[in-house]
């Protein structure tokens, strides 16, 4: 399993881009993706939504069980994935390109978020 050196992580296993005019995109790793078992289910903020860093802000349901969806920052929800919303399976198929659940208008962001070789030491624990 590979996570893109680009990408920022949470420790909620969400990862975050690079921001483009303020704006980043948002979805969960392929370890997160992993161990959902597959999605058949995306509750994802609406656009105009405000989230706080490391606050649910949606869930994800597998057939495993249900999961809570959290922030990796503060900021206004711009755009959600309504390809995800319709086959909720790209997040097990594709987590970090079609598989990505919203973008943010970046307005705070913690301190601990992890580069990806961190991120990687960290789901190796």
């Amino acid at each position: 399993m590979s996570n893109p050196q680009q990408l920022r992580y949470s420790k909620e296993h969400e990862w975050l881009s690079a921001t483009e005019d303020g704006v980043a995109t948002v979805g969960i790793t392929e370890h997160a993706a992993n161990a959902l078992g597959d999605v058949v289910f995306a509750q994802l903020p609406e656009v105009g939504d405000t989230v706080t860093a490391g606050e649910s802000c949606g869930e994800l349901e597998s057939t495993k069980s249900v999961s809570d969806l959290y922030a990796p920052v503060t900021g206004e929800i711009v755009a959600a994935n309504q390809d995800v919303v319709e086959d909720p399976s790209l997040v097990n198929s594709a987590p970090f390109e079609g598989g990505w659940l919203f973008k943010v208008r970046i307005s705070g962001e913690p301190d601990d978020l992890m580069s990806a070789d961190e991120y990687t030491a960290f789901t190796a624990g």
